[in-house]
């Protein structure tokens, strides 16, 4: 180690201060000598000057070699401090070293833990973690001693003005009382009374819903003295905290009313309660209550409850959200937006209801054909549900809905434990076999009461309710009524059967050409879209009807909805009716490169198309070459003849809501008319609607007059008609 001295200072002849040691320091005594006394003049003699002058040259020589000695000094101090600066250089690399050598260990592989602790906080609250172990830490209030204790609780100052302290938490620590809450508290939700210690929160939720039972599990007479004991302790304890909770909500039961504060001490979890959430009356399985607040509608009760829904592939759970706003005073319960099963006027007849309708809701799993009548759920461009009606055919199809539609698709939670332990006695008591799913009556109950699908007519997705679906009401007649030669008929009933049992023929590439392809050409009104209603109707199928306008322009517009409609087509076994099909079908040229797109998209689409497809067009001879190899059967109507227009006069006269009081005579006179299909049925459907404006309890042939004189008013009308009138 460099020498460390001391240090003093003097000021040297120049003015400049130097160090040195003590034992160098000059005297300080005077270099002058006194006036003499004796002397009156003051006046010195030579021999007295040159006495004087002496003792000064011997001053000087010594303040020479003084400096001489300390310029020598200086040196030497200099020549230490540059020693030490290398002595503290050479230390500073050296702790270098210990740096660099502590990072060359490899990251993470020192056997120890290194903790690290929490810094003050500034004026801003921001603070930093410190190597430091903090000078204020007490000792943790609880260790091996409060570990022996029964019960801890820990309190904290009371807002209430009755009480000093109140619990904040309250921990079980003893055996017998875990055993005891494991039967009190069973199959509440998370309270898990296998664990060591048992932590309970003000305001002590559970304890508060399951009083009725750990009152009853008081008073068991086999209990034994030390779990009576720790019962008893603990009972004292909840009576002080939450005894006036108790006394509030068993009053709320005796009269049916609840305050919004204590809302959710009705709401126990695990139990049934009732809401007509977004729907008709439904059940659903209470999980949770939390109060919470926003800017649109204040303070509300959120009620967290889950129902049964389908998601395509199988069924689940599905957490709904119903929120109860804050209220004044005390409120009806049966009046709230949500409230338990229990306090229902007439719970068995609503379950029972309830379960019936679960019933359908678990049939109507996978794709169905339906009938449909009344208000479904449609969604706006943000999502939000808006009312609309439908009435006509639709088909329920929640995993085609999932994979198609432009909505979002509702993801189900998995089953509880407690579920698959109720399907499974479920099972056994029924006699099912394990790889049989069906749902046990409680959990029909809890299904959804709507469910979504597509409606044919109106060519949407929407969400149905199950109340008003209805099985579907065929026209067996239809077929029969179709005015066709009888081999024609014959000829398009068979493929269509063949086809919908599973036709075995295939192309020599797998997959291609397996479809039936129709093209019905012919004027309008001559039965070109009744032939596949009837084909349909017979057959017992749904119809899809799509028009040039339903595919979109683009050609990529034109590829994607083609696909996902021929995809839907197949999985539902339905006839696809293209009808008017007339820009798909149309010859391609050098000029319209767009349209000649989705030509070719089509056809190449039609190659691998494996259901039955009716394809109308009044241009025949504007066909592309390539459609007529791709045609199974082409079917030209021609011009009805007087023959046909009679038949169908019978047919729409025989199917009229009002007795008809025209004979064979009249029948055949309107038939002269060269009306088509189409103007004859709008013609009695005026003459029926006039009829009944007049009170008439029969279709007279006056009516059916008045409306053909209106009728030749319109341009276009055949010649025939007037000639007729």
């Amino acid at each position: 180690m460099p020498r460390c001295w001391p240090t003093f200072r003097f000021r040297s002849g120049n003015g400049a201060v130097s160090p040195t040691k003590p034992e160098e320091l000059p005297d300080n005594r005077s270099t002058h000598s006194g006036s003499d006394s004796s002397s009156g003049s003051g006046s010195t003699t030579e021999a007295e000057a040159e006495a004087e002058h002496q003792p000064v040259a011997e001053g000087q020589d010594k303040k020479k070699k003084k400096m001489k000695k300390d310029k020598k000094m200086r040196k030497k101090i200099h020549k230490d401090e540059e020693d030490t600066k290398t002595e503290s250089k050479a230390s500073e690399d050296k702790d270098d070293d210990k740096k660099d050598k502590k990072q060359k260990v490899p990251v993470g592989s020192v056997s120890e833990a290194k903790h690290i602790y929490k810094g003050a906080s500034d004026d801003d609250g921001n603070w930093t973690w410190v190597d430091k172990y903090p000078d204020d830490v007490e000792e943790a209030a609880e260790n091996e001693e409060t570990a022996t204790y029964a019960v801890v609780v820990r309190n904290q100052k009371s807002n209430d003005s009755r009480k000093k302290l109140e619990a904040h938490s309250i921990i079980v620590q003893s055996p017998q009382l875990r055993a005891a809450l494991s039967e009190i508290l069973a199959n509440y939700p998370g309270v898990a009374c296998e664990l060591t210690r048992l932590e309970f929160e003000a305001p002590f939720k559970p304890f508060v819903h399951r009083w009725t039972e750990f009152t009853k599990y008081l008073e068991k007479p086999d209990l034994d003295d030390k779990t009576k004991e720790h019962m008893k302790l603990l009972s004292d304890i909840l009576n002080y905290e939450i005894g006036d909770k108790v006394k509030a909500s068993q009053d709320y039961v005796r009269n049916g009313v609840v305050s919004f504060e204590d809302l959710w001490m009705i709401f126990q979890p695990g139990t049934v309660v009732l809401s007509e959430y977004n729907g008709p009356l439904s059940a659903f399985e209470m999980v949770e209550t939390e109060y919470m607040q926003n800017n649109l509608t204040g303070k509300f009760l959120q009620v967290r409850c889950d129902c049964v829904d389908y998601g395509g592939k199988e069924f689940g759970r599905f957490q709904e959200e119903i929120n109860i706003r804050k209220y004044i005073g005390t409120k009806k319960i049966t009046g709230l937006k949500v409230y338990p099963l229990q306090f229902h006027p007439d719970k068995e007849t609503i379950s029972v209801n309830l379960t019936k309708r679960g019933e359908i809701f678990e049939q109507l799993a996978g794709h169905h054909y339906k009938q449909y009548e009344g208000k479904a759920i449609n969604w706006d461009r943000d999502g939000n549900e808006i009312e609309c009606q439908v009435t006509g055919r639709i088909v329920v199809d929640i995993d085609s809905f999932n994979r198609f539609s432009p909505w979002r698709v509702r993801y189900l939670n998995e089953w509880h434990a407690d579920d698959l332990e109720r399907f499974s006695k479920h099972k056994e008591k029924m006699g099912l076999p394990d790889d049989k799913f069906i749902l046990p009556p409680y959990y029909q109950m809890l299904c959804r009461s709507r469910t979504r699908g597509y409606s044919l007519r109106f060519k949407k997705w929407l969400d149905f309710f199950i109340d008003q679906i209805s099985e579907v009401t065929w026209n067996s007649n239809a077929f029969d009524r179709l005015v066709l030669p009888p081999d024609q008929k014959e000829l398009i009933l068979s493929f269509s059967e063949s086809q919908l049992a599973g036709s075995s023929f295939d192309d020599v590439i797998s997959g291609k050409g397996k479809g039936i392809i129709c093209l019905l050409s012919g004027p309008p009104g001559v039965g070109k879209t009744l032939t596949a209603e009837a084909v349909a109707e017979n057959l017992k199928v749904p119809l899809h009807v799509l028009s040039s306008g339903d595919l979109g322009s683009d050609p990529w517009e034109v590829e994607r909805e083609l696909q996902s409609i021929l995809e839907l087509v197949a999985r539902w076994k339905a006839i696809l009716l293209l009808d008017e099909c007339d820009v798909f079908l149309e010859a391609r040229s050098t000029h319209e490169l767009e349209r000649n797109k989705v030509v070719s998209i089509f056809l190449r689409t039609l190659e691998y198309y494996e259901g039955i497809m009716f394809m109308t067009t009044n241009r025949v001879e504007d066909i592309d070459a390539a459609f007529q190899s791709r045609i199974h059967v082409s079917i030209e109507y021609p011009d009805l003849t007087a023959a046909s227009r009679r038949a169908i006069w019978k047919n729409f006269l025989a199917g009229s809501s009002l007795k008809s009081s025209l004979n064979d005579k009249d029948v055949a006179e309107l038939a002269e008319l060269k009306l088509n299909g189409r103007q004859i049925k709008n013609v009695l459907k005026a003459a029926q609607l006039l009829a009944a404006r007049k009170k008439s309890e029969t279709l007279d042939r006056k009516y059916i007059e008045t409306v053909l004189v209106i009728e030749k008013k319109r341009p276009g009308a055949p010649q025939q008609m007037m000639h007729y009138l």
